[in-house]
Order: C-alpha cells, then structure tokens, then sequence
C-alpha cells in the first residue's frame, strides 16, 4: 500500500499555534462508521456520545522539559542543544545534538546547574548516546534547568507549560503530549463520572518518532519508532470487565491503542512493562478497543494510517476534506474527533 494514498491539503493557517480555552471548548468531530456519517460538536459534547458502562482508558504520562542547552568544553566552546530522548539505562540517555558535527564519541557537554554530559555512544539515525554526571536528582535538576519541547510545527511559544501537559498526567517521561488528552478539563471529566462512564490508565513514554515523516513510499518499507509503555493488571481486568457487561473501550489517544492492541497481539490481553514498535495501518484486526478520541494528523504519517485502519481509509479522508472545508484546527493543540 502507497503512503502517498494517505495524502490531503491541508492549508498552513489552519494549523493550531496555540490551544482554545477553557480545554473544553476545541471543536469536536464525531465520525460514526456504521451509516457511515461525519457530525460537528464542541468537545463538552463528549458526554452525549458515551453511555453508562463504557470505559476511558488514558494515557498518564506526563512531558519532562527534555530540551536542554551547554557548551561543549573545549577549546572551541561551542553552544550546543540536547535533546533527550528516552533514558536507556541509568544516568544515560539518547539523544538528538546540534550541531552534531561537534559532538563525537568523547565529547564533554557542561550545562547549567553543574551538570557535565559525556557522549559515550554514536546511536542511530544521529542520535547520541549521552552519560550525565552531577546533581544526585536528575529529575528535579532536568525541571530546573530544561525546557519544555513542542513539535515542529508549532512556532508559537507557550506562556504556561502545563497547557501542554493533561490534567491527569502523573508519569513523567514522554518527550511529546499524547494530544487527545489535553481536551479534558476536571469540570467533563467530572460530568463523565457521574453519567456512569469508568476511567482506566496505563503509560506509555512518547518519542521524537511521533514527527518524524515516513520516508518510505510504501506502508510495508517503513520501520516504526518503539516507544516504553506499562499496561496495569488492574486495567486489563477493567476492560474485561467491561466487554463482559456490554461497555465499550474507548482509546484516548493514538499511544493507547498502541499498547492496548500490541499487549493483545496473538491472544488474551496481557498486563505488563516493555517496548512496543507496533504498526497499526489497513487491514489491521482491533482486538481490544471500539472507539477512539483523537486529534486530526499530519499527512502521509503513521497515525493517519492508524485511524485509517479503524475507520476506513476513505471515510478519513472524507472527514478530513470536511474538517478543512468547515475550519478545523489541526495538530497537537488542534480540534478532536470521535470514532465510533
């Protein structure tokens, strides 16, 4: 199958620099695949669209402020830019550098806060491997001293942080928001309780692989990104519990449905901690979720191709042509959809 088939236009203008307040109030598109139809909500809307016994499985991490700045220690002493990508063993981390010409295997990185990083690895497709030394609480250091990233495309800096965070998020690790999230406000998610709606929570750390495009010009040559995920015991009973009593499961966010349909791959839903590299395009068989709250995608991306695959490439598309048509904003601080 042809990555360009999952191409649309899309105008530049419609692509959100900034989130609508309250949270709520992002458009929501509802986009129903038996019939099928496409109908346009605000997001407090959600309700309306949920009954009693469905369940809400969300993605609880939170971003950690992964972008970092130093100067190389050297003669030279250049600036330089880290960005941390996921932590592969205690007090190391990969990494993307700029500029990498500067930073080989040896190379030592002095950044505020008397945090010293030696790159002790080249890794893949550029990226370095980077060992930290300093302050005892990282963690707390990496608040002090790092910056929150934002994707690519996103050029307007944000005057609070936690708007690119969820409110429920408790795990710190992901180097991007799992997006369909951050429409949630405590007052809905509050109304959705009381309506009967069960809430449930794994993790999965997003990567830098979320925005990275697929170079390959069919679906089957790419490699997909793996990402580090924990899926509870007590989430695997609740969706069991859950399709027992007649309740649908409901995916927020694209990450959720990775790991849901990765742990279930070749039988019973299994709890439990790992990598995943799931690739989840048409002709995919869902085994776990049945619906999904997400935000609309970049062409010709992987996620474009995961909601392809759960509603019909054509219905997509359609919907997409749709949302363009009537003013949608699109991306990581755009407007939502439903699919039912």
């Amino acid at each position: 199958m042809l990555v360009s088939q999952f191409d649309y236009e899309l105008p530049p203008e419609l692509i959100a620099q900034e989130a609508v307040e309250p949270r709520d109030h992002s458009r929501l598109m509802v986009i129903r695949r038996a019939g099928p139809s496409v109908t346009d909500h605000h997001f407090y809307d959600l309700p309306e669209f949920l009954r009693a016994g469905d369940l809400l499985v969300f993605n609880d991490t939170r971003v950690i402020p992964a972008r970092l700045h130093g100067q190389k220690d050297g003669p030279d002493g250049a600036r330089v830019e880290v960005f941390l990508l996921k932590e592969c063993r205690a007090g190391h981390w990969e990494c993307l550098v700029r500029p990498g010409k500067r930073l080989k295997v040896g190379a030592v990185i002095r950044f505020p806060g008397d945090m010293t990083g030696r790159v002790v690895e080249s890794g893949a497709e550029g990226t370095r491997i980077i060992a930290f030394s300093g302050p005892s609480d990282f963690r707390e250091w990496l608040r002090a001293n790092g910056t929150t990233p934002l994707p690519p495309y996103i050029t307007k800096p944000v005057a609070d942080p936690e708007r690119y965070q969820t409110v429920y998020g408790v795990h710190e690790g992901s180097v991007a928001a799992p997006t369909a999230g951050l429409h949630f406000t405590t007052r809905l998610l509050d109304q959705l309780r009381q309506a009967g709606i069960a809430f449930g929570y794994l993790t999965l750390n997003v990567g830098l692989g979320t925005f990275r495009p697929v170079q390959a010009e069919t679906i089957e040559e790419h490699h997909m990104h793996s990402e580090i995920f924990t899926l509870p015991e007590e989430l695997v009973a609740q969706i069991a519990a859950t399709k027992q009593a007649g309740g649908r499961v409901i995916a927020v966010g694209t990450t959720v449905v990775r790991v849901l349909e990765s742990q279930a791959r070749g039988g019973p839903l299994q709890a439990g901690s790992g990598d995943t590299d799931i690739f989840i395009y048409p002709g995919f068989q869902f085994r776990v979720i049945d619906g999904l709250v997400t935000n609309f995608h970049l062409p010709k991306s992987t996620l474009l191709m995961l909601v392809s695959a759960l509603a019909g490439r054509e219905l997509i598309l359609e919907s997409y042509r749709h949302a363009v048509a009537e003013g949608y904003r699109f991306f990581s601080f755009g407007d939502a959809t439903l699919i039912l």
